[in-house]
């Protein structure tokens, strides 16, 4: 092909191309349907908040909270209890107990607890003890002596020493039992109460010791006769088998106390500063009980015959 066909030919394309540019349009842009598109997807965005919205609603306020602002914390949710679960369980709560109120002291032994009185009843035995004191005090006469200082002080001031079946006798129908308290401070003092139909129905007390005038190591109370023997009106003629105790102060020095009585012996329990004995009459007697005492290397310091103080025969 010659150069005049070339150019042409060339040119013939080049007013080809040209015309086709302006026949041919690009196609329109669907405007309509990408803005229902649009509005579709807002719709259901708005939707979708709306119900998360109603989702947290219907949660109590405070429901949750975020750990972990401290070490060793969590960032899990943690339920919190509302304000009416927190007033049920404090309503719920039982209440406090009051601390019951303080108790005498033990005995030393429990061979001191005789005739299956136990602790418990026997302090709750001088606790009706000291009730009836102070009721007796109050029923005084206008002008009367006013008992010395606080009466005869609490239970707490005590310390229980003896408990045992008491019997009856002409002078006090009804068999009971004995409680034998004592206490040091501020002063020392021993009671010995009855306990008769479920009720204090007397009491004796002696205040300031038991020791008399002589230096002896071994003192016998000589006011506890009501543990020993039965009222004088039934002289020779006591009931029988007869439960009987002795009581008294023992120096330091003092290590063993027997006490015969009748056909019967005990070795008494020392127990903080008294001696304690007891055992079972079975026949009627006429002297008092015989007590010995021995220090630590067996020799006999002490005997309620040579002791001109000590009461030998029974009235």
């Amino acid at each position: 092909m010659s150069g005049e066909q070339e150019w042409d030919v060339e040119e013939r394309m080049r007013d080809l191309l040209a015309e086709d540019a302006y026949t041919i349009q690009p196609s329109p842009v669907p405007y309509p349907a990408i803005r229902r598109r649009g509005v579709s997807e807002r719709r259901r965005r708005v939707a979708i908040a709306g119900a998360a919205l109603v989702a947290l609603g219907a949660l109590p306020v405070g429901a949750y909270a975020l750990g972990g602002a401290e070490r060793g914390g969590s960032d899990t949710a943690a339920p919190r209890p509302t304000a009416g679960a927190a007033q049920r369980t404090a309503t719920s709560a039982p209440p406090a107990t009051p601390a019951a109120p303080a108790g005498p002291a033990r005995p030393a032994t429990d061979g001191q607890l005789l005739d299956g009185i136990g602790f418990a009843q026997a302090a709750h035995g001088l606790q009706q003890c000291l009730d009836y004191d102070e009721k007796r005090e109050k029923a005084l006469p206008m002008g009367s002596a006013a008992p010395a200082d606080d009466g005869l002080g609490k239970a707490s001031d005590y310390r229980i020493i003896l408990a045992m079946h008491s019997t009856g006798d002409s002078n006090a129908p009804g068999d009971g039992f004995f409680v034998v308290a004592v206490k040091e401070q501020p002063r020392q003092t021993r009671l010995i109460c009855t306990i008769r139909d479920g009720a204090a129905q007397g009491l004796n007390t002696s205040v300031g010791g038991t020791a008399g005038d002589t230096a002896q190591p071994v003192h016998a109370d000589i006011n506890s006769g009501k543990l020993y023997q039965q009222s004088v009106l039934d002289k020779g003629h006591w009931k029988l088998p007869f439960r009987w105790g002795l009581i008294g102060t023992v120096e330091p020095s003092v290590a063993k106390v027997t006490v015969d009585y009748g056909d019967g012996s005990s070795d008494a329990a020392l127990d903080h500063g008294w001696f304690v004995a007891a055992g079972t009459l079975g026949r009627q007697v006429t002297r008092a009980p015989h007590v010995k005492g021995y220090d630590t290397a067996g020799k006999l310091v002490y005997d309620s015959d040579q002791d001109e103080s000590y009461e030998k025969t029974l009235p």
